[in-house]
């Protein structure tokens, strides 16, 4: 069926770049985009249907390409701590930090973890986002890994959004293998990977390389394992520490490599080569008061396409919308708001292997796209939150509220 959608102008991110049409048409044919173009320029047609916009700007469906949104519990406790001057590693001697998360999650049964994810999930579909990454790595043993893992494909099948399931068993050191990192890598590699990739539970892996979790040997044989299951990898590397981490990644033709605060011109150009995702996580930097800025202008001179994401955790970012992310980004990280809108749109899909799917307006691919009641798409960027009216489309049809 044929949908004519009308009256706007669209943001549509096409051939890689920032692209604008004022007084735009698109036809969408079923779940896939048909044609777009200048409203005087639109093909004469057999429209089952037309939806007149009401001079709304059109944009790409969002999409949040770094999430840990599967978990138990909550760290607010902890967040007041630190506020009383109780330091991190204070909190996580006494059994806080993310061993706390590990046990909420153990802890939880699947229809839990479900209903308190499917809540925050809630909250960025109606934000805009069609199109969600969730990562795993609060298990850290095979049968809550696979916990989380099944619900993450739950929420996929539940509400009408696109979700690419992670896994981050290497995220941490778990309890039973304190002291013995090494011999936990052992088991991530020769138990948990095949046995949740054998089950259809993962679209790609991610380990934590850091000097609080793995090093860069160690996170190389989870790769390693990760190319031999057939899985593209992703990492959390150079937030703390400048291990280069990224460097690693690129040499293993990541997807992406995430956070990046202490990433170096070396670094920038590896992943340039490789042609990785430098995904930008705002919201982590803030909360954790960080003061070492990722470096901008390397990833820019160097070509390196960047993605914002929420990173929505517990512990780090329990960040519930992606659009503050983008202002954060401007405001923090000084990009400007196309490169902000291209960060959530065009270059989180690469950094999710959906490039040739999603994340820009073009015909052929996934009729994903919201329809904005704003002035010019920097609005998206410039309002602190607050929910902007919006109309949702997905795979060609609209999402209701109650969605």
């Amino acid at each position: 069926m044929l949908r004519l959608w009308f009256n706007c102008h669209a943001a549509t991110m096409a051939g890689g770049r920032y692209s604008i049409i004022e007084d735009a048409a698109l036809v969408t044919r079923g779940t896939l985009i048909e044609w777009i173009g200048p409203q005087a320029q639109l093909p004469a047609g057999d429209y089952a249907e037309r939806i007149d916009l009401g001079g709304r700007w059109l944009t790409p469906g969002l999409i949040d390409c770094h999430t840990h949104l599967v978990f138990g519990g909550d760290r607010s406790a902890e967040f007041e701590q630190r506020l009383q001057g109780v330091s991190y590693a204070e909190i996580a001697a006494a059994g806080g930090g993310i061993a706390s998360t590990v046990r909420a999650t153990r802890g939880a049964d699947e229809e839990q973890l479900l209903a308190t994810a499917t809540q925050r999930l809630r909250g960025l579909l109606r934000e805009g986002v069609t199109t969600v990454e969730i990562k795993s790595g609060y298990g850290l043993d095979l049968g809550s890994e696979r916990k989380m893992l099944r619900v993450i494909r739950r929420l996929g099948e539940r509400l009408p959004i696109t979700v690419k399931a992670t896994c981050l068993a290497a995220h941490a050191l778990p309890p039973e293998f304190a002291g013995r990192a090494d011999d936990y890598i052992d088991h991530v590699c020769a138990e948990i990977l095949p046995a949740l990739a054998g089950e259809g539970l993962v679209d790609a892996v991610d380990a934590f390389c850091e000097h609080l979790a793995f090093s860069p040997a160690q996170v190389e044989r989870v790769f390693q394992r990760a190319r031999e299951l057939g899985l593209p990898v992703k990492l959390h590397a150079e937030q703390l520490s400048p291990l280069h981490g990224s460097s690693l990644a690129a040499r293993y033709g990541a997807l992406s490599a995430d956070h990046l605060e202490f990433m170096d011109e070396a670094d920038a150009r590896a992943m340039a080569a490789a042609g990785s995702v430098a995904v930008l996580l705002p919201g982590a930097f803030y909360f954790l008061r960080e003061t070492q800025l990722p470096p901008i202008e390397l990833l820019r001179r160097h070509g390196v396409a960047m993605a914002i994401a929420s990173d929505l955790n517990p512990g780090t970012s329990p960040a519930l919308s992606l659009r503050l992310m983008m202002n954060m980004a401007c405001t923090l990280f000084r990009m400007t708001p196309e490169e902000a809108l291209a960060g959530v749109t065009l270059h989180a899909a690469e950094a999710l292997g959906l490039a040739g799917s999603h994340g820009s307006l073009e015909v052929g691919k996934h009729a994903d796209f919201v329809a904005w009641d704003i002035h010019r798409p920097a609005e998206l960027a410039y309002w602190l939150g607050g929910d902007l009216d919006k109309r949702v489309i997905r795979h060609g049809e609209e999402l209701s509220d109650e969605q």
